[in-house]
């Protein structure tokens, strides 16, 4: 249900007899807060997972199976799906950042704690490029499963670790899929995290108030994402990506006319996936598509959060865990 004083604000609880509200902004969608009058926010999401997939070879109880092919090695160490993922530091990374920097487009970088600690080079220069770093777990594991104790014991490791590699204090969180009933409650007790993006269920941020804390929730989304190419996917060629992210960015641009609905799109990527040479030409035609169309906002999911709970009213984010004053202006480029 909504909070009496701001019909925008959804109080988490009960919802008319139900645990989950599935009414969302079923009145009506605010109208879009987005700077220059911009008519939909693109958030750009980058996961850096390789070197943080499950592996045999580091004390991981079994490999990873999904990757260009659906295998997995059991009980032995697996250097074949270990090279298919260390394709996206060396070859991948450097094409989607140069294309990213050629559009002046700020993303947000969804990194694995472990990944971070492997590559403290690839971390640095995202910073230095004006990008956003954000958690997305210790290793590149869902967390349905976790204790309590086993989930905060993770969440606490990645944010120190992104934070001390980084210099840069995370402020988002993405779990890989499926996060646990627990998760954004112990995002809300550690107290360093603005937003997260553990819900795939609307087209517009959202604000959650839980007791007397106001939480940003950035949905993100998985068909806008370049995870359709895996084995069995949609998407084959680089122009199968472009087209289906570019008819739903058409969309939102049209719904959202006149800024009388926020709207966002969240475009999801994999260094080692749209980084290949046959796929990344379709990120450079889809940037060139919202580029030209214009009236879009390219913002980091920071930049959103900051801006989606200013237009609610709220107070400027301050994170309530002290090492997180290193750097807690961090706005993006």
């Amino acid at each position: 249900m909504t909070t009496p004083d701001n019909p925008y604000i959804f109080k988490v609880g009960d919802h008319h007899g139900d645990r989950r509200n599935l009414q969302g902004y079923w009145t009506g969608y605010p109208e879009a807060p987005w700077p220059k009058a911009a008519r939909v926010a693109v958030s750009i999401v980058v996961n850096v997972e390789e070197g943080a997939e499950r592996s045999i070879g580091d004390g991981d109880s079994e490999n990873e199976g999904v990757y260009e092919a659906a295998e997995q090695v059991m009980g032995h160490v697996d250097p074949c799906m270990e090279s298919h993922f260390g394709y996206g530091p060396r070859a991948g990374y450097k094409r989607i950042v140069e294309l990213l920097d050629q559009y002046r487009v700020p993303a947000t970088f969804s990194t694995c704690g472990r990944a971070a600690q492997r590559m403290p080079w690839l971390m640095k220069d995202v910073v230095a490029r004006g990008h956003e770093v954000g958690c997305h777990g210790w290793i590149w594991q869902t967390h349905s499963s976790l204790g309590i104790d086993e989930e905060k014991a993770i969440i606490d490791k990645t944010y120190d670790v992104l934070t001390a590699i980084t210099g840069v204090a995370p402020v988002g969180w993405h779990t890989r899929s499926a996060s646990s009933a627990n998760t954004r409650q112990l995002l809300l007790k550690h107290g360093g995290f603005l937003y997260d993006s553990d819900a795939y269920d609307d087209d517009a941020p959202r604000i959650e108030l839980h007791g007397d804390r106001h939480h940003v929730v950035v949905p993100y989304a998985f068909d806008t994402n370049d995870m359709r190419f895996r084995p069995g996917g949609p998407f084959v060629f680089g122009d199968d990506f472009t087209r289906y992210c570019a008819a739903a960015f058409d969309q939102l641009w049209q719904e959202s006319e006149g800024g009388q609905q926020a709207r966002m799109l969240s475009i999801g990527l994999h260094l080692r996936t749209i980084g290949r040479p046959a796929r990344i030409g379709g990120l450079a035609a889809l940037l060139e598509h919202m580029s030209s169309k214009g009236d879009v906002w390219f913002a980091t999911r920071q930049q959103i959060a900051s801006c989606w709970r200013e237009a609610m009213g709220l107070p400027e984010f301050r994170p309530t865990r002290r090492e997180h004053a290193i750097r807690s202006d961090y706005q993006g480029r």
